[in-house]
Order: structure tokens, then C-alpha cells, then sequence
């Protein structure tokens, strides 16, 4: 396994991580495994190396959490040895304070999920989205008490607008509070618009990239319009929104050509290419079949030519920006 610190941290993280949303309640989504299924998944992972495992409150309504914190209890993991990620924001109940990013959730949140956990604290703990019905000056006061409670010994954020993000960055500089060291944001082959602002602005400030979805929830999998419909796809709704035009499947017929070249999957390389852009930390990675995840290491031994990269990219089309909010 190879290691990189995360943006300007001394702390190192695999250059995977392993998203827990997979491993939650049925409940929540079909295509989701249960605690006993998930345990091969995090063996493997951490037999491979990976030291860096991302999850959510709202990942099955905090049965994520949950799996994760037993998952690594049960493999007998020393607490130091992993980076344990999980993020706060979306919707966990119909109580109207039980989401967002006001002082009250954050601090009730945090509380919540070590619990779950297990834990007394976690490595990263990230805001899933931007509030907008809370002034960001609130969000940022209360992550810096977070960390100074030592709950959480780092912050990050997600998928926003840069304009957003060097905001909240520029407010806690300027009261000496706790700034971001990381950016979660959407990124891969098929929808690139980060490439805009956000990444160019992270790589200036020395924050760290983890991107979600580098392989595209499973597009490159399918390797055509036709192609067959795993319970997932016709599940995840989150899916259909984010992928499916038709100059995403003339992207993803390339990445299978240049695949069928190397003798590997198109999987691996949209995620070889996401780990070849500077920037990049460690690429979540979700897994629900042993065999991807066993790719998805191999693909860290995938080195792309400049030839090859410019034939992955040379066919893309500006998309609008999705999931922002």
C-alpha cells in the first residue's frame, strides 16, 4: 500500500480509502450489506493496508457508523493504527433541529456518532454539504470547539462551490479557529467540472483531495446503454442524476478500450486516472463485491501514459455542476 498525507497534515493516509456507506441497513437501500457481509470487505482492506475508512451519520441513518466501529472492533484494530472519517449535515430524523449545520446539530452530532462509533474520537470529521440556512460563521466556531474538545482531530468538507469553501477557510483564519485540511468533492472521468475551481483552489492551499465516486458508482462497470442493470443501478437514485448522458458513454467505451489494451477493467482505470491527478489523496472507494475491491488495490500499480490520459479525457463534455446541495 503506498501513503500520502492528507493536504498539509502530518497525518498519513492509504492512497484508498474505504467508504462504509455500502455496509449499513437494507432498510435504507436495497443494495446495501449488512455487519456480517461487511466484514470480508474491511478484512481485506485492511490486510491490503488501508488505514482509512469514510462514513456518514446519515450512511442507513447511523447503522454505517455503527458497522464501522464493531466491524473494526471485531478485526481487533488499535484505534491509532486507522483513520476513521465520518461527516455531519444531512437529515437523520423529522426533528427540525436533527440536520444542517447550526451550532446546536454540530455538537449534538458529534456526541452522537462517537457513540456509535465506539470511539473517543475521530480522525476527520467532515460537513456533508453547506448549509445555507446557517451562517457559516456559526459552522466554523462550533467545528473549532469540536476539535478542541478533542473529539475530532481534524476537519473537512464536501461537495461545494469554491467561492464557499475559501469563505469558511477565510473566516476561521481570521478568528484563529480550525480550518479545513480536506475537500470530499465529486470527481471522475465522466464529471470532471471540478477541474473548474475547487481543484485548482485546493492544490493552491494545500488541501487534500478525497474524491467520492472516482469510478462513477459503478458506471464504467457497464459498458454500454444496454448493459446489464445491477440492483443498485435501478435503486440508486443518485445514480441516474449523476451519470448517463450520452457522451458519458463515449467516455466510458474509451476508458474499456484503453482496458482491453492493458488487460485490466475500466474500473481500474477511471480510478487510475483519478489517482494519477495531483492533489489527489486517497479516492473513496465503495465496494460491495470482493472481486472490485481486489481491483481497485491492483489499480494502484496502474501507471497511465500522457498518450493514454489524453485519449481518456479528450472526448469529455461540460456537465452542469451537481450535487452542491
Amino acid at each position: 500500500m503506498q501513503y500520502v498525507n492528507l493536504g498539509k497534515t502530518g497525518m498519513k493516509v492509504s492512497r484508498l480509502c474505504l467508504g462504509m456507506m455500502t455496509y449499513g441497513s437494507k432498510t435504507w437501500r436495497e443494495w446495501i450489506l449488512t455487519e456480517e457481509e461487511s466484514k470480508p470487505f474491511v478484512k481485506k482492506a485492511l490486510d491490503a493496508g488501508i488505514n482509512f475508512f469514510d462514513t456518514a451519520d446519515v450512511y442507513s441513518l447511523g447503522e454505517s457508523e455503527k458497522i464501522t466501529g464493531n466491524v473494526l472492533r471485531h478485526f481487533g484494530v488499535k484505534r491509532q493504527n486507522v483513520i476513521v472519517a465520518t461527516k455531519v449535515h444531512g437529515r437523520l430524523s423529522d426533528d427540525i433541529n436533527d440536520r444542517g449545520l447550526s451550532r446546536k446539530h454540530i455538537m449534538d452530532a458529534i456526541d452522537n456518532s462517537l457513540k456509535r462509533l465506539q470511539m473517543d474520537y475521530v480522525d476527520l470529521y467532515q460537513i456533508h454539504r453547506w448549509d445555507y440556512n446557517t451562517p457559516i460563521e456559526e459552522t466554523m466556531e462550533a467545528l473549532n470547539d469540536v476539535v478542541r474538545a478533542g473529539k475530532a482531530r481534524y476537519i473537512g468538507a464536501s461537495s461545494m462551490f469554491a467561492w464557499q469553501f475559501m469563505k469558511a477557510q477565510h473566516i476561521a483564519k481570521m478568528n484563529d479557529w480550525t480550518k479545513f485540511v480536506s475537500m470530499q468533492n465529486h470527481y471522475n472521468l465522466v464529471y470532471r467540472e471540478e477541474e473548474r475551481e475547487m481543484i485548482p483552489l485546493c492544490k493552491d492551499q494545500g488541501v487534500g483531495l478525497i474524491p467520492w465516486s472516482p469510478m462513477a458508482r459503478g458506471f464504467f462497470a457497464r459498458n454500454s446503454k444496454s448493459g446489464a442493470e445491477t440492483t443498485r443501478y435501478k435503486t440508486d437514485g443518485f445514480f441516474k442524476e449523476l451519470y448517463g448522458r450520452d457522451d458519458d458513454f463515449l467516455v466510458a467505451n474509451r476508458a474499456e478500450e484503453v482496458a482491453k489494451e492493458r488487460g485490466v477493467t475500466a474500473s481500474q482505470i477511471a480510478l487510475a486516472w483519478v489517482l494519477g491527478k495531483p492533489g489527489v489523496a486517497a479516492p473513496i472507494i465503495g465496494s460491495s463485491k470482493e472481486a472490485h475491491l481486489d481491483q481497485a488495490i491492483a489499480a494502484l500499480e496502474i501507471k497511465l501514459s500522457d498518450e493514454e490520459v489524453k485519449r481518456l479525457e479528450e472526448l469529455y463534455q461540460p456537465h452542469p455542476v451537481l450535487r452542491h446541495s
